[in-house]
């Protein structure tokens, strides 16, 4: 819907528009960026708690995903449209890397 402003023609109602959105934009990297400083600080304060490793573990390893994603979808852009192929082609990545995982794991386990 904000799209009709964008080359209306009027500079101001243009600039206006750009700069509107490039506050929010900021507003949502800075916000990201918030919230993974608090993750790591949440994995550090898991470690320094001296919790059994069998629970840190998975634990780290899921802040780690929950920043990877806040990443790839805030400070790399890819909840805008035109990122579809790469869509595709991480998630393609994250699948086949799970799915060779499962199989080397079933392999070792029998």
């Amino acid at each position: 819907m904000e799209d009709q402003y964008l080359n209306s023609g009027n500079p101001r109602v243009d600039y206006e528009y750009r700069r509107r959105r490039n506050k929010e934009h900021m507003r949502h990297q800075v916000i990201s960026f918030a919230i993974s400083i608090f993750l790591t600080l949440v994995a550090f304060g898991a470690v320094a708690a001296g919790f059994d490793k069998w629970f840190v573990i998975p634990f780290i390893l899921l802040l780690a995903l929950v920043q990877v994603i806040f990443q790839l979808y805030y400070f790399m852009h890819m909840s805008e449209k035109g990122h579809e192929a790469v869509q595709l082609f991480i998630y393609g990545g994250v699948i086949i890397g799970f799915v060779t995982l499962l199989a080397f794991l079933t392999i070792v386990w029998w």
